[in-house]
């Protein structure tokens, strides 16, 4: 979706001008928090596979590159998840009868709130200046794993 129309004015008969601008602002508001869910699951991604890394003492595995972020448009929401093809990052993730539960993913985001708190503000901030906020939008549709980004 391309930026609205930035004003619809109109005009009364006793000389009394409005100016619209909701729909601008209500798209720059959505997507500023689309592009800080965004930096937040590229981040958290990046931290999973470094805390996989050092939990197994090795430098390449489908596990450790199997992790993903799904920013939902409709939802306007962030979803940080384990890929198909990982199955059993689940099982290190959760636990089951054989393997002892490691919750890396869930490490992941607790030991770094800060991090992603300082993440989400710097969108948020940018509210201040409407340019700034304009460069940081990008409007292509974003679904990945953080493996090449």
């Amino acid at each position: 979706m391309a930026m609205p129309k930035s004003v619809i004015r109109i005009n009364n008969k006793n000389g009394i001008t409005f100016i619209d601008n909701v729909d601008r602002t209500k798209y720059t508001l959505r997507e500023l928090t689309r592009a800080a869910l965004r930096d937040t699951g590229k981040y958290v991604c990046n931290r999973f596979r470094k805390n996989y890394y050092s939990a197994f003492k090795r430098k390449k595995h489908r596990v450790g590159r199997a992790t993903q972020y799904w920013v939902r448009k409709r939802e306007n929401n962030l979803q940080v998840g384990v890929k198909p093809n990982g199955f059993y990052g689940l099982f290190q993730e959760f636990g089951s009868s054989k393997t002892k539960k490691l919750g890396l993913l869930q490490k992941s985001v607790k030991n770094n709130i800060p991090m992603i708190v300082k993440i989400q503000s710097q969108y948020l901030s940018a509210l201040e200046s409407e340019a700034r906020a304009i460069a940081l939008i990008r409007d292509k549709e974003y679904k990945g794993g953080a493996d090449g980004e």
